[in-house]
């Protein structure tokens, strides 16, 4: 077995709660009251743009949300999308022990201005030296190419990584590209699968 010398790691559901999946939209649905099924459905339309960085969070309110008056405003709604984020402790505990000892990425889908705000309001710049998220590159998981590019970006063999993540579908699309990989449920069992694989803590 090769030796493991970097991790890839996903972020909404491993290290934070995720950033703006089903449960966040319902969340925010409830909270100012907006019909459900038209927001899920002009979601879908538009989502593949957003996270792609093709469409500003702006835009994407205007398509979804902002397309008729409203009783709050555009500020209210992207502080509570903002607000939705928490942390994961003992995932990001363990992600920082780990930046010291081995080469750390993300491989995440994730729209630009929610991604900023993360990375910056939840210490992941001090834990990974590179971002490979969606709205930066233009793909999205589980697209095998977004692996390929990361491998790619950081020189890295296939064979001497690791991605991480908590979906099945993603993990699968990066085995097929070579990568060993980890289905995470908790911190326990990640830590578990790392020492098994070898990685240095």
């Amino acid at each position: 077995m090769a030796k493991i010398r970097a991790l890839f790691w996903d972020v909404g559901g491993v290290l934070l709660t995720n950033a703006w999946d089903h449960d966040e939209r319902n969340q925010a649905s409830e909270h100012f009251l907006i019909d459900k099924s038209g927001f899920e459905g002009r979601h879908k339309e538009v989502v593949p743009l957003f996270e792609e960085g093709r469409v500003s969070l702006d835009d994407y309110l205007e398509r979804t949300v902002f397309y008729q008056p409203r009783s709050f405003s555009r500020e209210e709604f992207k502080q509570y999308m903002f607000s939705l984020t928490r942390p994961k402790p003992p995932v990001l505990d363990l992600a920082r022990h780990l930046y010291s000892k081995h080469f750390m990425a993300t491989i995440n889908n994730e729209s630009r201005e929610l991604n900023q705000y993360r990375m910056e309001n939840f210490g992941l710049i001090d834990c990974f030296h590179l971002f490979v998220t969606s709205c930066f590159v233009g793909i999205r998981k589980p697209d095998e190419r977004i692996f390929r590019l990361a491998l790619d970006l950081t020189q890295q063999l296939p064979e001497e990584c690791c991605f991480i993540d908590d979906r099945v579908v993603n993990t699968e699309s990066a085995a097929k590209v070579g990568l060993a990989t980890i289905l995470m449920k908790d911190a326990q069992q990640l830590r578990r699968d790392l020492e098994t694989l070898g990685v240095e803590f």
